[in-house]
């Protein structure tokens, strides 16, 4: 194997590991009551307490790729996570995040953007949210400020 190959590949195991870190850190959030989900509740829990603000995600699928507004929201939220040091990253597939962040009971409508956050009585840790944390900071060494995550199908 050549050293080219060795490079393109790793970078692929690479985002199959985030992916994976990514459902269990999504997971993990929800069952702490740590998420929040949607574009203006986001931009809400932003406004009012931002250091309780430790991931973002931002998603995108096809049907909304031309839509100003969110296009707009997304450069406000990612300014915002630059300016306050919150990691973030973009996922392709909003119906797998909304399979992952919600209820099978309820239809969440709005997945743009999803926040990690940490509860105001205490912090969680999680091993797969500190190896996202090092994902990200190694990406923007890169110059990829906003790295896209695949996540895993079911």
């Amino acid at each position: 194997m050549t050293l080219e190959e060795v490079l393109i590949q790793k970078p692929t195991e690479r985002a199959q590991c985030t992916g994976q870190a990514l459902e269990e850190v999504l997971v993990s959030a929800k069952d702490n009551d740590s998420l929040t989900v949607g574009v203006y509740e986001c931009a809400k829990v932003m406004n009012l307490d931002p250091d309780s603000v430790s991931f973002c995600v931002l998603a995108m699928d096809e049907e909304f790729e031309c839509d100003i507004a969110l296009q707009i929201h997304f450069t406000l939220i990612q300014s915002f996570c630059f300016d306050n040091d919150i990691s973030i990253v973009r996922v392709s597939d909003m119906q797998r995040l909304a399979e992952i962040v919600g209820d099978k009971a309820e239809q969440l409508e709005d997945t743009h953007c999803v926040l990690i956050t940490n509860p105001a009585e205490g912090s969680w840790e999680d091993p797969a949210l500190e190896k996202l944390h090092l994902f990200c900071e190694e990406s923007r060494r890169l110059n990829d400020w906003v790295p896209e995550i695949s996540l895993p199908e079911r």
